[in-house]
């Protein structure tokens, strides 16, 4: 793109913000905002979470590009609805930056950067490491995202791509919405109507899931799930018992991914407009205290919170100390 004078007005529409992994992306946002190098370079910084409505996300994307914004991040709450509004983005010259739930792309939105971690081999990943690890291959428990989001379709596609080397499993699936909460629910639930499984792959959620694997009381089995301290605490502390876990993460830290390379974009530098950053992940082999979890951090707290190969380096206290204004 042709350069622009900074310092920059930045925008960020987001949609759900229902759990702990958006409560953090967005404390990870001001905090990376709050490092003197990229504070210089923003003159305004505009967040707004919009829930789940497409429309309420369309409007808040439409009210920054006429508020003249140099440049608008955007978790999407649709991979396909957007299309006009990023038409009216190019047309006004506004840099729109998509990371995590990303756009389906149609090759038309010129001034369009998409940030992520590949979400169906995340998904595949997480089933071939069920498939290693199950003793039994019958039935296996599939918890998925919030419905109609790119992530949680990516993902599933690749878990079930996995899933079909080997037809005999049957899987059974549920909504968990990526929250501890509803995918306790969800799973007690499962196994209360479909007694034990041979495995278990939760989206998120994970630390609720595990809870429900233990109320329920009828013995562990492989569970693969998300980056969450707490899980990964949780299976530290009861593999020993056949808490047998891997912990993939989608880290929180991709918004900071995204403002870095909008400001790199605004600043008239040549980038790719489909930007891929490794998948952080740990089991019950190689977790480390101090590395891959944290003892004395929040059970809620995502604990793949940088990327180093992008020069973007957070702690956690600097996350979570991050202002909630």
């Amino acid at each position: 793109m042709p350069a622009k004078t900074g310092p920059y007005r930045i925008a960020f529409a987001n949609g759900f913000i229902g759990n702990g992994w958006r409560v953090q992306m967005i404390q990870t946002l001001r905090a990376y905002a709050a490092q003197p190098d990229i504070a210089r370079q923003i003159k305004e910084l505009r967040i707004v979470s919009v829930g789940t409505d497409v429309s309420a996300q369309i409007a808040a994307m439409d009210n920054f590009i006429n508020a003249g914004f140099d440049a608008i991040l955007i978790d999407a709450n649709s991979p396909t609805a957007f299309k006009p509004v990023l038409r009216r983005a190019q047309k006004a010259g506004v840099l729109i930056v998509s990371f995590d739930n990303t756009f389906d792309r149609t090759g038309k939105e010129t001034e369009l950067i998409q940030v992520n971690q590949d979400q169906r081999a995340m998904g595949r990943m997480m089933g071939d490491w069920l498939n290693a690890t199950m003793k039994a291959k019958k039935s296996v428990l599939e918890v998925r995202g919030v419905p109609g989001n790119s992530v949680d379709r990516d993902r599933h596609e690749g878990f079930r791509a996995a899933m079909a080397a080997d037809p005999g499993v049957q899987v059974t699936e549920v909504v968990g919405n990526w929250d501890d909460g509803t995918g306790q629910k969800a799973v007690a639930d499962a196994l209360a109507v479909h007694g034990n499984f041979d495995g278990i792959y939760t989206q998120g959620g994970s630390i609720g899931v595990t809870h429900a694997v233990m109320d329920a009381g009828k013995g562990f089995m492989p569970i693969a799930g998300e980056g969450e301290n707490g899980f990964r605490k949780l299976i530290v502390a009861h593999a020993k018992d056949g808490l047998l876990g891997d912990s993939a993460g989608q880290s929180p830290a991709l918004v900071a991914v995204a403002l870095k390379a909008a400001l790199a974009a605004l600043d008239g530098r040549a980038l790719p407009q489909e930007i891929a950053v490794p998948i952080p992940e740990a089991n019950y082999k190689t977790l480390a205290a101090g590395k891959t979890y944290f003892p004395d951090v929040s059970d809620t707290f995502f604990a793949a919170s940088d990327f180093p190969v992008c020069s973007i380096n957070l702690g956690a206290r600097d996350i979570l100390g991050a202002s909630g204004k």
